[in-house]
Formats: C-alpha cells, sequence, structure tokens
C-alpha cells in the first residue's frame, strides 16, 4: 500500500509497523511506534551509515501519518553482522616492523613485535563504510519505511473500527438519553404550571381573590425557566454532526479534533438542561448522558 491507496474510515493514533530490508549484503529492520498526541512529533534513530537520508526519512511519516507521537528507528538484523569492513594499511604496518627491528638491533632489546600488539597500532587498521550511493540508500530505506508506515497504517485504521463500533453503540444510548430528557422536561413544566393553578386556587378559596393576568404570568415565566427545547435540539444535532464526522473520516481528513469540540458542546447542552430543571428524575438522566459524553471522549483522545 502506498500512501495514494490509502482507505477511507477512523483511524485511532496508537499502531506498530516493521519492514525488513537488504543493504550492501546486511540486512536491516524498520521498526515504527506510534502513539497519541496533539500534533506529529517524529523522533527518528538512523545507523550512522543513514545519516544522509534522515530528511527523505522524515518527508515519507506525514504521507502516511496526520498525528500522533512516532519513535522509527533502522537496526542492523538480528544475526546479520556488520555492513563495515576492517582494512589494514600494511604500509603503516611496515613502518612498525621495520622501526622495532633497528631499536632492537641498534640497542641490543630483546623480544619482538607479534601480530596482536601491531594490529592495536594506530593507522595498521581502519574502518571503511561499504561504498553505497546515497541515493541508492535513500531509495532502498525510503521504501521500507513507507512499507513500515503502510502496516501502522492499517493498524490504526483496524483499531479505528473497532472504537468506531464502540461509539455507534454508546451514540444509540446518547440519542435514547436525550429523548427521555426532552418528554422529561415537558411532564417538569407542565407540573410546574399545575402547581401554580393549584397555588391560585388556594388563594382563592382562601381570600376570595385571583388575579388572572398574574398568574397567566407566572405560568409563561415558570414555563420559559423550565424550557429546555432548545437545548434538547442542539443535542439532537451535535449528535447528528458527530455521526457525520466520524463517516468523514480519511487519510486526509482528520475528524479527531472536531469530535472533541462536539462532545464539549454536548456536555455543556447536557449541563445547561440539569441547572434548568430541578427534578431528580431529569437529573439523573443528565448524569448518565454526561458519564457516556465522558467514555466517549476518552476514545476520541486516540482519534487522529
Amino acid at each position: 500500500m502506498t500512501e495514494s491507496s490509502r482507505v477511507q474510515g477512523l483511524r485511532s493514533m496508537t499502531g506498530f509497523g516493521g519492514a525488513a530490508f537488504e543493504l550492501g549484503g546486511v540486512g536491516f529492520e524498520v521498526e515504527i511506534r506510534c502513539v497519541n498526541h496533539r500534533h506529529l512529533d517524529l523522533r527518528l534513530k538512523l545507523p550512522r551509515q543513514f545519516s544522509s537520508c534522515e530528511a527523505a526519512v522524515r518527508a515519507r511519516v506525514p504521507l502516511f501519518l496526520g498525528r500522533g507521537k512516532v519513535d522509527l528507528s533502522v537496526n542492523v538484523a538480528a544475526g546479520a553482522g556488520t555492513a563495515t569492513q576492517l582494512e589494514i594499511d600494511e604500509i603503516v604496518a611496515k613502518q612498525y616492523v621495520d622501526a622495532a627491528r633497528l631499536l632492537s638491533e641498534k640497542y641490543e632489546l630483546q623480544g619482538s613485535l607479534d601480530v596482536s600488539t601491531l594490529i592495536g597500532m594506530p593507522g595498521v587498521t581502519r574502518v571503511v563504510e561499504p561504498g553505497l550511493e546515497t541515493d541508492e540508500m535513500s531509495s532502498v530505506l525510503c521504501d521500507a519505511v513507507d512499507r513500515a508506515l503502510a502496516a501502522v497504517d492499517t493498524a490504526r485504521l483496524a483499531e479505528g473500527s473497532s472504537t468506531l463500533a464502540d461509539f455507534n453503540t454508546r451514540l444509540v444510548h446518547v440519542a435514547e438519553l436525550v429523548e427521555c430528557l426532552d418528554a422529561r422536561s415537558d411532564l417538569v413544566r407542565a407540573a410546574a404550571k399545575e402547581r401554580l393553578r393549584k397555588r391560585a386556587g388556594q388563594l382563592e378559596l382562601e381570600t376570595g381573590l385571583v388575579d388572572e393576568a398574574r398568574l397567566h404570568q407566572e405560568i409563561v415565566i415558570a414555563a420559559d425557566r423550565l424550557d429546555v427545547s432548545e437545548e434538547i435540539t442542539r443535542l439532537r444535532s451535535h449528535v447528528e454532526q458527530f455521526h457525520s464526522v466520524v463517516a468523514s473520516a480519511g487519510p486526509d481528513t482528520m475528524v479527531g479534533r472536531r469530535l472533541d469540540f462536539l462532545l464539549q458542546e454536548l456536555g455543556r447542552e447536557a449541563n445547561t438542561v440539569g441547572s434548568k430543571a430541578n427534578d431528580a428524575p431529569l437529573a439523573h438522566d443528565v448524569v448518565e448522558l454526561k458519564t457516556e459524553l465522558e467514555r466517549i471522549r476518552e476514545q476520541v483522545q486516540n482519534i487522529e
């Protein structure tokens, strides 16, 4: 899979992927780990011989990942040996041998210069990196990085699919609670109106007087104070928007922040409903609604 063939779908920010490649007769492994983060934060660990490829590798990551804390490392494969070679400078070695012989003969010294001592003398050996062109190294490395990134994307997509199923289940419950709030708020308003009418009737029995205009005004004020129809409408709208935003999720559409915003709005409307209606059953439904929203929000924190 390449960056151009990534499929639509909700993605988490958690994933792992790996890929192997060979260069200069030596095997290497690319490993990528990703967890949730507000932005794209890449930490790169490359062997010394790939230092010239760092910019090219960094440029690949945003093509697959939009957000997340990413650890990308390239290591020599287990049992693959080393890509370096040891080269002996025979001219320098001969100079050490000749110098040792000269000193021995001139000053009548005992002993000889053995191989283990000679090979450790400065300049006798040097490490030589394999002769590979930078373009070749970059091409092979980036191909492996792309394969590892594709594996990460697949893992994130799979986890996103699981999260989506959880969202759908919880949103059904949220919608049911919103309807319960709507129905209960109507009962609360009706009960408040009835209490005012009974109070007015009792007052009329006791005094023989009742101000119909004042009674009507108080009923209107009470009904308005308890009216949560606008909040209920917005709650329904935010739930619908949540579904719509989730459906739009794709490789070029990061929806996590938008979903988090909608959950904040849902919570705000739920708080308003709870504060307007002084009713125990309604307050219970509000608490249950906010609990469900918080559970969804915990999941949203890991959505790209």
